[in-house]
């Protein structure tokens, strides 16, 4: 059987998530809800429920949880050829844990598979085909953080990206606490290096000092097409050039369950729109109908609206696309949908 060439690769870590089903202290919970969680697979599930072509490139434990992630994101038409059994390292997980209203993350992932990543990972046959055969190439921040031969391997895939041809696209996804006590030099790295970069603008002040588009160009450099997202607000687009053009798109009105995961959905969105030629204002409401499916359900990935309504809503007046309600039930807009 002949391997199959993705038109998208997702290259980071996959952890296995476990929400607690109740509102109870974390030491009185009993028992947990078990799902797929990860910014780069998530955002390949995306990719892949609105039809594009997707693979997810990684390293698993050789465990069951190693065996579930795949299990799931074939599940969801992932392509999962790339990634690599580690016999040594586990899988890393984390547990989502709400209590008083308050959702928390406590991450079990040091020394997991995935972060004895490194740059020979790149070399491996079934790795450098999909690269090589693949229009674009996401990953985040949190690659870069979770090991220093993980960040050492997104300097390789920024130069194999110049001679490969792929579209580079980088989510910031700044977690501090990923971050402590190291130089992010290499996230600034594959961030100048990036065709593509998606950064929430409460994440760049943290990260950036700044959420200002204009200083935001001048940090980063002038290659790469900025996708500024402000929360439940605005999401801005500026296109490199002599000529920078800016587009605008205000988010939906969501009824939001669950806010975990949207950032990814957004980047799926986003990128399928990007990939099916569609323009800069569509791509961004793309990313908007995305993230909305996500907030509204408690997982950290939903399906997305079904074709026609996407659609609908893609090529919609601005006055209906503000009319445009998002919430448990799904969608609805007065006569659109």
């Amino acid at each position: 059987m002949v391997d199959p060439v993705p038109r998208a690769v997702c290259l980071g870590e996959a952890m296995i998530m476990l929400a607690a089903d109740t509102g109870a202290p974390l030491e009185d919970v009993e028992t947990f809800r078990r799902s797929v969680g990860g910014a780069e697979c998530n955002v390949a599930g995306g990719l892949a429920a609105l039809g594009i072509p997707t693979g997810w490139i990684s390293r698993v434990g050789a465990d069951g949880f190693g065996r579930y992630v795949l299990r799931d994101l074939q599940a969801r038409n992932v392509d999962v050829g790339g990634v690599e059994d580690d016999p040594l390292r586990p899988t890393g997980l984390y547990v989502k844990h709400t209590l008083a209203g308050r959702t928390r993350m406590h991450y079990y992932r040091s020394g997991s598979a995935a972060a004895a990543m490194d740059p020979g990972f790149l070399d491996r046959p079934a790795v450098r085909n999909r690269l090589a055969g693949a229009e674009l190439v996401h990953t985040t921040g949190i690659t870069a953080a979770i090991s220093t031969s993980a960040a050492a391997m997104l300097d390789r895939l920024a130069a194999l990206r110049d001679t490969l041809g792929f579209v580079l696209s980088v989510d910031l996804n700044w977690r501090p606490a990923l971050w402590r006590d190291k130089d992010p030099a290499p996230l600034w790295r594959l961030l100048r290096a990036a065709d593509v970069i998606l950064i929430g603008a409460d994440e760049a002040m943290l990260f950036a000092g700044t959420s200002d588009p204009a200083e935001l160009r001048a940090l980063l450099g002038p290659r790469a097409t900025i996708l500024v997202k402000s929360d439940a607000h605005v999401a801005l687009a500026l296109e490199p050039g002599a000529e920078e053009r800016r587009t605008e798109v205000p988010a939906l009105t969501v009824d939001v369950v669950e806010p975990v995961g949207a950032g990814d959905a957004f980047a799926a969105g986003y990128l399928a729109a990007t990939l099916q030629g569609l323009p800069m204002e569509q791509r961004l409401r793309s990313g908007h109908l995305s993230a909305a499916a996500v907030l509204a359900v408690p997982d950290d990935h939903a399906a997305p609206p079904e074709p026609a309504v996407r659609r609908a809503l893609l090529e919609c007046s601005a006055q209906e696309w503000a009319e445009t309600r998002v919430g448990p039930m799904g969608v609805s807009v007065g006569g659109l949908v």
